[in-house]
């Protein structure tokens, strides 16, 4: 069986992405996306929860100001999200807001905030629903989770390289097993406890003015604020929906207008409400078991159900929810790779992340999000207290910038969108929200981790400059050569002859630059003058992440790309040389223009084909790794075909 027949049976056929069939078959209705996005933060209703909740230590009487805080901030920053999603329909997340309302380098730092978030969102799920699993297991077996954690995280990599719509469908049944078991034993677990509802406010209250006289309404503030930053984790999912609204279905903002609110309501009531259960349970962590698991057993014990169907019923709810992580964990692939490929689009990362799969998806982002997150897994050993403070800052710092974004966006238009004050209003009120737990948590966790969190995203963003200087450069030296080529005079001819497909014929693989093709162009009438009869001109374009983003965003690329061909071939008409194009678009440019130069060596059996590559005085691991080697992977294919190609080098 060949490489590609193997390909194709572990990851499916090959997609078109010109067909409009495909894309919408690969996009996301309201309640998949709620699935595959919004259920990052509904996931962490299993860690969340617990991590504020023993912040509280013997103070457990605050679980009741958490219930309420997590719900309305749910709320608060959802709001400001439909705002976003409104705003930039083709997705970009909290990248995109802070990049074009506040500035390119405000943008760098929220995209690698993001980054980094989405690879510990990977991590975090694993590593929790894993920890969920052996909560139904004997202390002895805690030494097996890491294995199963790096094992999990592979098989979601596997999965992503399918196809997102794929591996959501799979995870359906799961995600659906969460919302019913959580569902029951909270409402199940409030109704039984009823009876102390009533008494729970005042007494609430009662034991805050305790503490308050014991110690000070300082320390009763920040006792309250560092539980409630802890759980923080809880509002994750909510950027995962506008970072990915170009995957959703028409119409857009709609679709992800409904999907953040399924979103936010699932996780206001199932967050708040297992806090709520651990309040009314008086749940006490137990050593090799998560504060989810003491609670729901203890609920479960109340029905009554006997000695095989309870813990069945325990077992069920926790490998559900083990599930849903793994779902959550699944929109660290989904969301990250997006995040890459916009930044690529910018030149802060490598351009093959913006490069699309014959399965359309990034399987670059794919593969460097999954890689990286089992780098994480086996340094923090899978321990997911560790792994909540290095996730929360990043969260909210990305929160921040995209909340600021909006705020200086409805300042700006103050004048001309009558609804400037209300929008201005929600948005101050989210960003206050979210600096206060940034800071909070930033200043309590970070000699307890945090400072690896800036660690790591002050190297991506230096690295990220590094590159982006790199490709300015580039860019620069380029049109430099444009330049030259551009003063490149029309000839007078009016007439041009015919093709005529028996003679010699040079054909000339060319791109977005005129001066590579006038190089290769001028390089061989040169050095074999009167030689050939046809020049031919051939390029293929990528179908690229922002490509795809939307159909407008195609027929662009399609426009752009007829007029760079007619350019040369008028060029070449002007001097009285017969001349043609071919035009292909696809996802593998190496793989559409092995095929577009087999078709012309068809129409025109006596061809040569050139190409110009830039080459550099001082190339380097960065250099290779941020240029592809198109040109000479090209010509290996097209020699193994008994095609020949010369590569002209040009120099910058």
């Amino acid at each position: 069986m060949s490489p590609t027949k193997v390909r194709e049976f572990l990851l499916g056929e090959p997609l078109d992405p010109l067909r409009q069939e495909t894309r919408q078959s690969i996009a996301l209705v309201a309640f998949l996306a709620w699935v595959g996005l919004g259920a990052d933060g509904l996931s962490s209703s299993a860690y969340g929860p617990e991590q504020a909740f023993r912040a509280l230590g013997t103070h457990t009487h605050f679980g009741l100001y958490l219930a309420l805080a997590t719900a309305v901030t749910v709320f608060l920053i959802g709001l400001g999200y439909n705002q976003i999603i409104e705003l930039f329909p083709t997705g970009g997340g909290g990248y995109r807001v802070a990049t074009s309302l506040i500035g390119p380098y405000a943008g760098l730092v929220a995209g690698a905030a993001l980054i980094v978030d989405y690879v510990l969102t990977i991590a975090i799920s694993i590593a929790s629903g894993v920890d969920a699993l052996f909560s139904l297991l004997p202390l002895s077996a805690q030494h097996d989770k890491l294995g199963l954690e790096l094992g999990v995280t592979v098989a979601l990599i596997f999965m992503n390289l399918r196809g997102a719509k794929e591996s959501i469908k799979i995870l359906l049944p799961i995600f659906l097993g969460f919302v019913i078991t959580h569902l029951v034993m909270i409402v199940f677990g409030i109704w039984f406890n009823a009876q102390g509802l009533p008494a729970l406010v005042p007494d609430t209250v009662r034991e805050t003015h305790a503490l308050a006289h014991e110690t000070s309404w300082v320390f009763v503030a920040a006792l309250f604020l560092r539980a409630y930053s802890l759980g923080g984790g809880t509002y994750t999912g909510i950027e995962a929906v506008s970072n990915n609204v170009q995957s959703l279905a028409e119409p857009r903002v709609r679709t992800g207008k409904l999907t953040m609110l399924y979103m936010a309501v699932s996780l206001a009531f199932t967050a708040g409400g297992i806090i709520l259960l651990y309040l009314l349970w008086n749940a006490v962590p137990e050593e090799g078991k998560t504060l989810n698991a003491v609670a729901f057993r203890q609920v479960i014990d109340a029905l009554g159900l006997g000695e095989n169907a309870g813990p069945a019923l325990l077992t069920a709810t926790l490998a559900f929810e083990a599930g849903l992580l793994l779902v959550a964990a699944n929109t660290g692939l989904l969301g990250g790779p997006s995040v890459l490929a916009n930044m690529a689009v910018d030149s802060w990362v490598p351009h093959k992340f913006r490069y699309l799969s014959t399965r359309l998806v990034t399987q670059n982002g794919i593969m460097l999000m999954g890689g990286a997150a089992l780098a994480i897994l086996i340094w923090s050993h899978g321990q997911v207290d560790l792994l909540v403070v290095l996730y929360s800052i990043n969260v909210f710092l990305t929160f921040s910038l995209s909340l600021a974004g909006l705020c200086t966006y409805w300042v700006r238009h103050r004048r001309t969108d009558a609804r400037w004050l209300g929008r201005l209003v929600l948005s101050g009120l989210g960003l206050s929200v979210a600096l206060g737990i940034l800071f909070v948590t930033l200043v309590a966790k970070f000699n307890e981790g945090g400072w690896i969190t800036v660690l790591i995203t002050g190297l991506v963003v230096s690295l990220c400059l590094l590159i982006r200087r790199h490709y300015t450069e580039t860019r620069q030296k380029l049109g430099g050569i444009d330049a030259v080529f551009a003063h490149q005079p029309y000839g007078s001819e009016t007439e041009y002859p015919p093709l005529r497909p028996e003679c010699a014929t040079a054909v000339f693989v060319v791109g977005s630059s005129r001066g590579g093709g006038l190089h290769a162009l001028l390089w061989v009438q040169r050095m074999f003058p009167n030689h050939f009869q046809n020049f031919i001109f051939v390029n293929a374009r990528t179908v690229d992440a922002q490509a795809y983003g939307g159909a407008e965003s195609m027929e662009v690329m399609r426009t752009d790309a007829t007029v760079s061909l007619s350019f040369f071939v008028n060029f070449c008409h002007s001097y009285g040389l017969a001349s043609r194009s071919y035009l292909a678009f696809g996802t593998d440019p190496v793989l559409e223009l092995t095929e577009l130069c087999d078709q012309v060596r068809n129409d025109f059996p006596n061809v040569i084909f050139f190409t110009s590559k830039l080459i550099s005085e001082k190339e380097n691991f960065l250099t290779r790794l941020l240029h592809n080697q198109g040109a000479t992977a090209l010509q290996r294919r097209l020699h193994l075909n008994g095609m020949q190609m010369v590569i002209l080098p040009m120099k910058i």
